[in-house]
């Protein structure tokens, strides 16, 4: 307890996260401003702020990409990452936590927000990223901080400990008692906090609340337990020792009260910061980091910029990169620095080279992605991170308005691609639509207008097409004949071909029994291949499968038949025979498994029921305190826009996987329906 983990150790870099609309934009101007290095604290609301300066978020008054911003305190740099709130751009934030040395978590007193709280946390806790808990808007508080904290609690697995209580005046409160410092400071709007006498009232809940503090950090601390247990008050200097390693082991999360818009606890938070966060080195250690004497840096986000090509922001977590290094990446590739840039929100000065633990942005790296760790040595580095990708929940299908912008449309998705791993392309081959599959519904949206606004690309955008396929349930027997004559030789093609149906899932298969020589060897292949063809669009106008077709006779001529002329037989007996096969629908259904609170369960299953899902079976969610797991089957057409009516139930927490199950056939009023609306679109 002896050892002093409250000295500055060089730049650092501190993330901040928390729930929707809870005020990190906010306080990351308050931290700028009060820190000198803005004149004065931005507004998201009139689109002035460091943190939201996308045309996107400015837009629509929320944050949809992290935003990265540097500042000086009592002599230390701090570069400051603020992440989105909303779970549709929280990959941002997945791919960014790795390389900060700590995480403040703003929140408010608001038990709707606690699922994503809890989210939230649960990611630091995994990643053993140490964190604060900043309780905002204190200004508006109508519960007592002892409400607030068992609120709050559930969403933490380690003891969430007071480091402040407030003052109150009335119904307001006024300003705050540090339990560690045991000082009482009055709050001043956009100023510095004033120190005033504890005293009184103040005294007696201070005295409380202290040894409620000092009993949690007990349970760490054999020393300071006996000296609980002996009624000797410890040193404060021993108090702040345990406040930092505790912090630091991921054993406490610490608790600080304040109001981002007024300004309010935001110095106390800096101090907080700057003598308990751990430094790069610690950092390094928790990554893994080699000790060699080679450089080695993180990206954790892509940029694309209109005007200046390619940005790779970069913790970097061992030695010096300078500019116009190459830089070998984790995944085999080498890229050349070409300008670094110290970052500060849309204002960056350029630099000749970045020391351990600065956070930068590197000029030029095309070969370079997000998530790849980076070395100044000769050989590749071992990746020291492994982000996840996210499973994508909604899909849209989209295309340039003007033909001419396909080729640039292809290259504007792969840059938004590489800024956003979360944010997936993939071409439907039977429509040949550009499917882009995303987060949610803001997320494909703030996508769309990237496309417009930065790369130049207009598109016009519709669901994506289901996977409606067709089977059979009768078997025929069916002659196929392609005659024609045009002068010299003609063409001609005849096949008998045996259709059946199959089991459910078996696809298509083709056999021949031809004897005699009726149709030569050398015509088979052609014929399978008409008989293919013939399955692309079925008598319903959807692909057909589950069926088996066999080559059993027919004729042929010596001078006018050819490869062409049977596979066009083949075909023709194909389209002439499947609709007397007794054609039936199939819808593709999948196996859904949503997560959600257990207060929102039954919202769920309503929805489900109502999507025409089959509950399979529900759960508690496991190692997740206050979630449910549900397993439905549901058919895709159906899962189209579930997650807009699932994150609505459930404040933004909930989200869903699904997979491919099997294809049930579809019947009656659906099905014509279906078919009709196929016909109509077609």
């Amino acid at each position: 307890m002896g050892q002093d983990v409250r000295s500055p150790r060089g730049p650092r870099c501190i993330a901040l996260v928390g729930p929707f609309q809870s005020g990190k934009t906010t306080l990351l101007e308050a931290i700028l401003a009060r820190t000198g290095a803005i004149p004065r604290a931005g507004s998201v609301d009139a689109g002035t702020s460091v943190g939201d300066a996308s045309a996107e978020a400015r837009h629509h008054k929320m944050s949809v990409a992290l935003t990265a911003a540097t500042t000086n305190f009592m002599g230390d740099s701090y570069t400051f990452i603020d992440c989105p709130g909303s779970v549709e751009f929280a990959r941002d934030m997945r791919a960014a936590l790795p390389a900060v040395d700590a995480a403040v978590v703003v929140c408010e007193a608001d038990e709707k927000k606690l699922p994503q709280l809890q989210i939230i946390l649960r990611e630091l806790e995994e990643l053993k990223i140490p964190r604060f808990l900043f309780l905002n808007k204190i200004d508006r508080a109508n519960k007592r901080i002892r409400e607030t904290l068992a609120i709050l609690q559930p969403a933490s697995r380690v003891p969430l400990v007071l480091r402040q209580i407030p003052i109150w005046n009335g119904e307001l409160i006024e300003g705050f008692v540090d339990l560690a410092l045991e000082r009482a400071f009055v709050y001043r709007e956009h100023k510095a906090s004033e120190v005033i006498a504890l005293e009184g009232g103040n005294l007696d809940r201070e005295k409380e609340a202290r040894f409620s503090m000092l009993e949690k950090l007990a349970d760490h601390d054999d020393a300071l337990m006996e000296q609980l247990l002996e009624d000797i008050q410890p040193p404060r200097d021993a108090v702040f020792d345990d406040l930092a390693r505790e912090l630091r082991e991921g054993l406490i999360c610490p608790v600080l009260l304040g109001s981002a818009f007024r300004e309010n606890g935001v110095l106390r938070l800096m101090k907080a910061l700057r003598h308990e966060s751990p430094d790069v080195a610690a950092t390094a250690k928790r990554l893994g980091v080699p000790a060699t004497k080679e450089a080695l840096g993180y990206v954790f986000k892509s940029v694309h910029l209109q005007h200046g090509g390619k940005l790779s922001l970069t913790r970097v977590l061992s030695g010096r990169i300078e500019d116009g290094a190459t830089l070998q990446s984790s995944a085999g590739e080498a890229s050349r620095v070409s300008g670094i840039l110290a970052v500060s929100g849309a204002h960056d000065t350029k630099r000749t080279a970045a020391e351990a633990g600065e956070t930068v942005a590197l000029g030029k790296l095309d070969n370079i992605r997000t998530g790849d760790t980076v070395s100044n040595g000769k050989t590749a580095p071992k990746a020291l991170v492994n982000v996840l990708p996210t499973p994508p929940v909604l899909a849209i299908s989209i295309a340039s308005v003007d033909r001419k912008d396909d080729v640039k449309l292809g290259q504007a998705l792969l840059r938004l691609n590489e800024e956003d791993p979360s944010l997936t392309m993939v071409q439907n081959p039977r429509t040949h639509d550009t499917v882009l599959w995303g987060q949610g519904e803001m997320h494909l949206r703030v996508a769309q207008e990237r496309l417009r606004e930065r790369f130049g690309v207009n598109v016009k955008s519709h669901p994506p097409a289901v996977g409606y396929q067709e089977t059979i349930r009768k078997p025929i027997s069916q002659r196929g004949r392609h005659k024609k004559q045009s002068g010299g030789h003609g063409q001609f093609g005849d096949v008998v071909l045996d259709i059946k149906p199959l089991p459910r899932g078996e696809g298509f298969k083709f056999f021949e029994t031809v004897v005699g020589g009726a149709v030569p060897r050398n015509y088979i292949p052609a014929v399978e291949e008409g008989v293919n063809d013939g399955l692309t669009r079925g008598p319903l106008g959807f692909p057909v499968v589950d069926l088996q077709v066999t080559l059993t006779d027919g004729s042929y001529h010596s001078v006018d038949s050819s490869d062409l002329a049977f596979r066009t037989a083949a075909r023709v007996g194909m389209s002439e025979g499947l609709p007397q096969c007794h054609p039936v629908l199939l819808e593709p259904i999948h196996t859904v498994e949503i997560v959600c609170p257990t207060e929102a369960t039954a919202k769920i299953n309503a929805i489900l029921s109502a999507r025409r899902g089959q509950i399979l079976s529900f759960d508690t969610r496991e190692g997740w305190q206050g979630w449910d797991c549900v397993r439905a089957l549901m058919p895709e057409a159906e899962i189209g826009e579930l997650i807009v009516e699932l994150r609505s139930a459930t404040a933004g927490a909930g989200s869903f996987t699904r997979q491919f199950d099997h294809m049930a056939e579809v019947t009656g009023r659906a099905a014509d329906q279906i078919i009709a609306a196929h016909r109509d679109a077609a």
